[in-house]
């Protein structure tokens, strides 16, 4: 149907987004490419709980929060995780394995991440690239 790339952006994407001041930041470009139909997101229940959280703890209005969550219903795809998949890959941070068993239940092309614990994994893992916005952005563009 689609050779969309598919990928799943980790929570600190999403808040580099909602914080940055920045009108070119690279996170609000990712955002942006994937409302304009660029690419497939994948999120699961446990990746939206998280989001939820952090959004909140960063003080991000709430009405902003709830827009953008009924955004990710209307948009996104939905990846059910069943729990045997959540293997203890990451083992510095457990919501991090979360994260991981999305994209690979997802069968996702990326994991778009700032976070330096999946850098124990290098450029991937089960067929899953593993990326900056950066990188990211440059594989949209037909750059890379």
């Amino acid at each position: 149907m689609t050779d969309r790339p598919r990928a799943v952006l980790d929570t600190n994407v999403f808040l580099s987004a909602f914080l940055s001041r920045s009108p070119t930041s690279p996170t609000k470009e990712v955002i942006q490419r994937w409302q304009a139909g660029e690419f497939i997101l994948l999120v699961s229940d446990a990746l939206i709980d998280e989001l939820t959280e952090k959004l909140l703890e960063r003080r991000i209005p709430s009405d902003q929060v709830t827009e953008f969550l009924a955004l990710l219903a209307g948009m996104a795809e939905w990846v059910t995780v069943p729990q045997d998949a959540v293997q203890p890959i990451v083992s510095e941070d457990p919501d991090d394995d979360i994260i991981l068993a999305c994209a690979v239940v997802g069968r996702a092309d990326y994991l778009v991440t700032y976070d330096a614990h999946f850098g124990s994994l290098g450029e991937g893992y089960a067929g899953v690239r593993i990326t900056k916005a950066v990188p990211f952005l440059r594989a949209l563009r037909g750059e890379s």
